[in-house]
């Protein structure tokens, strides 16, 4: 392909990828943005160029060694559920931006351990990230079939790396505060993310079911190649070994590098997202290892080892093999973005580190003293300026120190390198006796046998290539050789490198630890570290400081960095959230973590402490004296959180008391309004009576067919007042328990029949139209026939009455199952009120929808049916139809 064509393809894809920013920004809070996925999606940046080219090219050498890079972090993810959302909380608490902010805030906001952290995460990711600017370079030229060109003006990737620079300058400085989300960035890196994937599982399919004829016949040519069987075994014991610590290598990186610090904790904004990620982000390594081996053994079998071909670059070397150009620049651009996510990313938090730990604290701080807008111009620059010297300084170094070198050898120094933040930083969440002087004599011990192990035996076979330190130690110590330290032959130079920088760096934290006690502030920040879940509400509270500060000298340091608008609101917001009176003069240990936490994000939080000291006067603090604070801390925490519980359960009960009140009184009221009803239906009986029982004593000579009328009457007001009595009866008597039932087999039509017998005439008068569904299916059960006679009865009678005036319909149905006998009565007339649907089953209670100033019947009706499903283990139920309609359902076991 030629090179100004793939140049300018490389030119639009940068400006995609620029428009994709701008567009994630304009967005702010959009879904499409801000969701699970492309946070997940925006944590595979730890997919570099490393893993799109170095693996294939360790696959093809060295056979499986390749995937414990990839293990490490699918064990350890399950873990971030607990781990990881631990430590967003503490960086989320204290505005944190960097891992060296992390690790300095935790063992007292020391600004030189800060600083040391900052320098050994720098030497560590230039060089990666030259390993980056090299596979760029590389991958171009075998795509463009065009040599190194050793003019740096001429080389296309020098203009590369320049406009990654300045496209990181302007997008990694954006905000001065350095925790404020970077939606471009990260909406950048995750379709970044998609693409290489997709690209690379492209390029898979195609060597494998295009060019071979799957995995199997790739396996079978692969197995004749001289060294497969060797290559693609763990070794044995000493290569479980091996692979142990290239596993724990990998499960550090994914924690301790900065680009993912950055993207898995300091663009985090939910924590709900996490629950995504551990499931999505192994699945996506899984997917991206799928054709590693399938790549790396298919480019043994088609290329001549004695080409002495480089076996990274057989992701473009076999499609260009059959001619397929446009594939191989698919995988060009894939391995592209795998590079650039990452220089655009390490590069933006190691200029955040550099600016917040070195430059600030050590270089400017004193000459912050202007208004809001020019510091924070200064800030910027020198972010910017971070991030562009540093891209331009790893080019630097691929041109003239990393042309020889692996991509997989730079990737694992850089990874051994970060692992020295291990023990400082897996014990500030953990153990609340680490101190500052055990985590920086950790570090440095660690640093020193990294570079002793690793480097110096590198240098000295350059500069005195006749004296290898490996094979004769240093001034002929054996068991000083750099790669055999105290005469450990096993392990292989990373994993021994590894082992013995990581021995001497936890030896040196934890003794130095218990042996020198830490000031206040440390076991301050330690507890409230290790125990974030305690203090994470109101964690200004645990904050342990005492001296004389002004709030107003408070105020004139934070305008200095946030503006004058901004800090009156977030001190407004203090003063609302502690209750404190906007008359107060004097600030307190929750103000001052308050004002530090603010100036954080701007300036780092070691400056922060700086900046604040300097408007304060602290007096110190016995570390007996801090951890009694600490425990009333606590203690008040537990017994707010009691009172608060207690609170709760206290409203709680009120609500229930206020509701079963209400109830009360409701159903006092309906009650009365029975008695009421009983009273007149029982008086209007017996007044008829009375007056019919006189004219016929008063009255000789009444007509003989008139006296049999009043007569009638005598009889239909006495069986009416007879059943009116009975149900008062019955209802006592289901309440007090004494009504037992006579179950026996029976079939529920007959019953059915015998409840609509007496109520035809009824209906026919009414012109009501009745018909019953199931007749000819016998449905038996075993229930007490005349109760459930009596509940039918009452149903049919409901639906009587409030069956359609003109066109009236009543339908019975009987269905069964398995284990119920279910009989549903309908009628054609007005919907129950939706908030009576249970409240008409109650006793004493009256529909609201009869149309009629008096309600009909005496409420007991329903009220006792309900009694009588429950005591055969049923149910009685009411259901609406639109637009009109009614079924009550009885449900009794079978």
């Amino acid at each position: 392909m030629n090179s100004a064509v793939l140049l300018l393809i490389l030119l639009a894809y940068l400006a995609l990828l620029f428009f994709a920013a701008q567009w994630a920004e304009k967005k702010g809070n959009s879904k499409w943005t801000n969701n699970a996925y492309v946070y997940t999606l925006s944590l595979a940046v730890y997919c570099t160029a490393w893993t799109y080219y170095g693996s294939i090219g360790t696959a093809a050498k060295s056979g499986l060694t390749y995937f414990p890079t990839y293990i490490g972090p699918i064990i350890i993810f399950p873990a971030w559920i607990y781990i990881l959302k631990k430590i967003v909380r503490i960086s989320r608490v204290n505005k944190i931006s960097s891992i060296a902010d992390f690790i300095s805030l935790r063992y007292g906001n020391n600004r030189a351990l800060g600083a040391v952290v900052t320098v050994i995460t720098i030497v560590a990711i230039i060089p990666y990230i030259a390993l980056q600017i090299k596979a760029i370079s590389e991958t171009f030229h075998v795509l463009t079939k065009t040599p190194d060109n050793s003019n740096v003006f001429l080389d296309t990737t020098t203009y590369v790396a320049l406009v990654l620079a300045i496209f990181s300058s302007f997008y990694g400085t954006r905000y001065v505060d350095a925790t404020e989300k970077r939606k471009g960035i990260v909406t950048v890196v995750a379709l970044e993310s998609t693409l290489k994937l997709f690209f690379f599982l492209i390029l898979g399919i195609y060597v494998t079911f295009f060019v071979f004829d799957g995995f199997g016949d790739i396996y079978q040519r692969a197995s004749l190649l001289e060294g497969f069987k060797e290559k693609n075994t763990i070794h044995g014991i000493e290569g479980a070994v091996n692979w142990y610590f290239y596993i724990m290598l990998a499960m550090f990186a994914i924690f301790l590098l900065p680009r993912q610090f950055h993207m898995a904790v300091v663009e985090n904004n939910r924590e709900k997202h996490i629950r995504t990620a551990i499931w999505l982000f192994p699945l996506y390594l899984l997917l991206f290892n799928l054709f590693v081996f399938p790549i790396a053994w298919g480019g043994n079998i088609m290329f001549d080892k004695e080409l002495q071909l480089n076996a990274d670059m057989y992701a473009l070397m076999i499609p260009q093999a059959f001619g397929n150009d446009f594939l191989a620049m698919l995988v060009f651009l894939g391995g592209f973005s795998a590079a650039i996510s990452m220089i655009v990313v390490a590069s933006i938090t190691l200029s955040t580190m550099l600016s917040n730990n070195l430059l600030i604290p050590y270089g400017f701080i004193g000459s912050l003293q202007a208004e809001q807008a020019r510091n924070n111009r200064r800030i910027i620059r020198s972010r910017r300026l971070g991030i562009f010297m540093l891209i331009i300084l790893s080019y630097l170094s691929y041109r003239y120190l990393m042309v020889n070198f692996s991509l997989v050898s730079v990737g694992m120094i850089s990874f051994v390198f970060i692992a020295q933040l291990a023990p400082s930083f897996f014990g500030a969440i953990f153990w609340t006796r680490g101190s500052q002087k055990g985590a920086m004599t950790g570090l440095i011990i660690g640093t020193i046998i990294c570079i002793y192990t690793l480097l110096v035996p590198y240098v000295i076979d350059v500069v005195f290539p006749a004296n290898s330190i490996d094979e004769n130690g240093p001034f002929g110590i054996m068991w000083l050789r750099p790669f055999h330290l105290f005469g450990m032959p096993v392990l292989e130079p990373i994993p021994h490198a590894l082992f013995w920088s990581l021995f001497f760096n936890l030896v040196g934290f934890a003794v130095v630890s218990v042996s020198y006690k830490g000031d206040y502030r440390e076991r301050n920040y330690a507890e409230m570290f290790v125990n974030i879940d305690s203090h994470i509400v109101n964690h200004e509270n645990s904050f342990v400081w005492r001296g004389t500060a002004y709030i107003s000298d408070i105020e004139k340091v934070l305008v200095r960095f946030l503006g004058e608008e901004r800090t009156a609101r977030a001190l407004r917001i203090f003063r609302m959230k502690y209750n404190i009176d906007k008359d107060d003069t004097m600030a307190d240990a929750r103000l001052i973590k308050f004002a530090e936490n603010l100036l954080t994000g701007h300036i780092g939080t070691a400056s922060a402490k700086i900046l604040i000291e300097g408007v304060s006067k602290e007096d110190r603090i016995s570390l007996t004296e801090v951890l009694r604070i600490l425990e009333e801390s606590k203690e008040n925490l537990i017994t707010n959180r009691k009172l608060t519980e207690t609170t709760q359960e206290l409203r709680r009960l009120s609500n229930e008391l206020e509701l079963a009140n209400t109830s009360l009184i409701h159903k006092d009221r309906q009650k009365d309004e029975f008695l009421d009803t009983v009273t007149h239906e029982l008086r209007t009986p017996i007044t008829a009576i009375r007056a019919a029982s006189e004219i016929l004593h008063d009255d000789d000579e009444i007509p003989e067919e008139l006296r049999k009328q009043f007569l009638q009457n005598i009889m239909s007001e006495s069986d009416r007042l007879n059943r009116l009595i009975n149900k008062i009866l019955d209802l006592e008597k289901f309440e007090s328990g004494r009504q037992q039932l006579q179950k026996q087999e029976g079939d529920l039509r007959e019953t059915v029949r015998l409840s609509a017998e007496p109520l035809m005439q009824l209906m026919a008068n009414q012109n009501i139209l009745f018909e019953v569904i199931g007749e000819n299916v016998p449905v038996w059960a075993n229930y007490d026939p005349e109760l459930i006679l009596q509940v039918v009865t009452n149903l049919l009678s409901n639906a009587i009455k409030f069956a359609d005036a003109k066109n009236g319909n009543i339908r019975v149905s009987i269905d069964k199952t398995d284990a119920l006998r279910i009989v549903s009565v309908y009628n054609n007339g007005i919907n129950v009120n939706p908030e009576e649907m249970e409240a008409i089953f109650e006793k004493f209670y009256q529909s609201g929808n009869q149309n009629i100033n008096k309600p009909i019947g005496s409420g007991l009706g329903l009220a006792i049916s309900r009694q009588i499903a429950e005591m055969h283990k049923g149910s009685i139920s009411v259901t609406n139809h639109s637009p009109n309609g009614v079924t009550f359902m009885l449900k009794i076991p079978a």
